[in-house]
């Protein structure tokens, strides 16, 4: 897939058909969206093209405000290329940018650098001077410039019948339910970062995990004890992932850590990795002494195992008696 990162970059088109969007975290609805986008410049013979925004509106506008991202640009593109497009425009986002008004947006961006020859939006769609511009506008413009629009319908859970939508990923991640997370993302929920140094107590209790940067990509979930993946570059391993303060220990410093099931012998520090999050298993705990703790660490990782449908390891012999002493 091509990275266009500005109009200077985008090549003499013929055609295309255009979607547009901030596409956060690339959940289903989105990916509904991004397939038609894609299905459409196949029969057209065109390529298929997202337009996409950095940094976030919200940090244009709203610099105090704190923003939970779903994903980095960087992630949000390699999204976009793995649902199949052809191209992304990477438009930078400031306040010239954002006065201009639908029409000329449109007609800039979209008629022309894309030559678009169709556009495929959802049902939620704003652009333009203080998202002035809806999915209906873009019809009555498309029809004034020679090209079509197809506005996809929202997508709903079949059974809440809430829309999917990164606000209910966000709401989700932050009450630790990862699995609902997952189902509206239609994968499991994810944080990507390098292995780095940490206090190495659970190489010591016989659990080494692979500690996660503090600065991790993607939105971190609510402190808890999960069931999930890590991802080193082809290989994918299951694991029991912990985040969040460790209140049996020193309580001060949030971490994700994630303990490979079944194996003690991995190397992984300075590698960047993905780790998938797709169950709760508990909140964090504090313990009276180091036997609790680590009956409840093995019990932890036994159902991880379950729930990944891995073998469960060998009982984990500690390297000492007492990390605190």
């Amino acid at each position: 897939m091509r990275v266009w990162d500005g109009v200077g970059e985008v090549p003499d088109l013929t055609g295309s058909v255009v979607t547009i969007g901030m596409f956060a975290g690339m959940h289903r609805g989105h990916q509904e969206v991004v397939r038609e986008t894609v299905d459409q410049a196949r029969r057209l013979a065109v390529p298929s093209v997202a337009i996409t925004f950095t940094p976030h509106p919200v940090v244009v506008h709203h610099p105090d405000r704190e923003l939970i991202q779903l994903a980095s640009s960087a992630q949000r593109v390699a999204n976009l290329a793995a649902a199949g497009l052809d191209a992304v425009l990477l438009i930078s986002y400031d306040l010239d940018f954002a006065a201009s008004s639908p029409e000329d947006f449109v007609r800039e961006y979209l008629v022309e650098v894309l030559r678009a020859r169709a556009v495929v939006v959802g049902e939620d769609a704003r652009f333009g001077h203080k998202n002035s511009g809806d999915a209906h506008l873009m019809r009555e413009i498309g029809e004034k410039y020679g090209f079509t629009t197809t506005i996809v319908t929202d997508i709903r859970d079949p059974i809440s019948g809430r829309r999917w939508s990164s606000t209910w990923v966000r709401e989700a991640l932050a009450e630790g339910d990862v699995a609902t997370a997952g189902m509206v993302l239609g994968r499991p929920h994810s944080v990507r970062g390098e292995v780095v140094h940490g206090a190495k107590r659970g190489r010591e209790l016989g659990y080494p995990t692979a500690n996660l940067e503090t600065e991790a990509i993607g939105v971190v979930p609510a402190d808890g004890v999960y069931a999930g993946w890590l991802v080193d570059g082809g290989t994918r391993y299951p694991a029991a992932i912990s985040v969040g303060t460790n209140p049996h220990f020193d309580g001060v410093h949030r971490t994700v850590e994630a303990h490979v099931i079944g194996r003690r012998d991995l190397d992984l520090y300075g590698h960047v990795v993905t780790v998938e999050f797709t169950d709760y298993l508990r909140p964090m705990m504090t313990f009276d002494g180091l036997d609790g703790l680590l009956t409840q660490m093995a019990a932890d990782v036994d159902r991880a195992a379950d729930l990944l449908g891995v073998p469960r390891p060998a009982p984990a012999q500690p390297a000492r008696v007492d990390p605190l002493g």
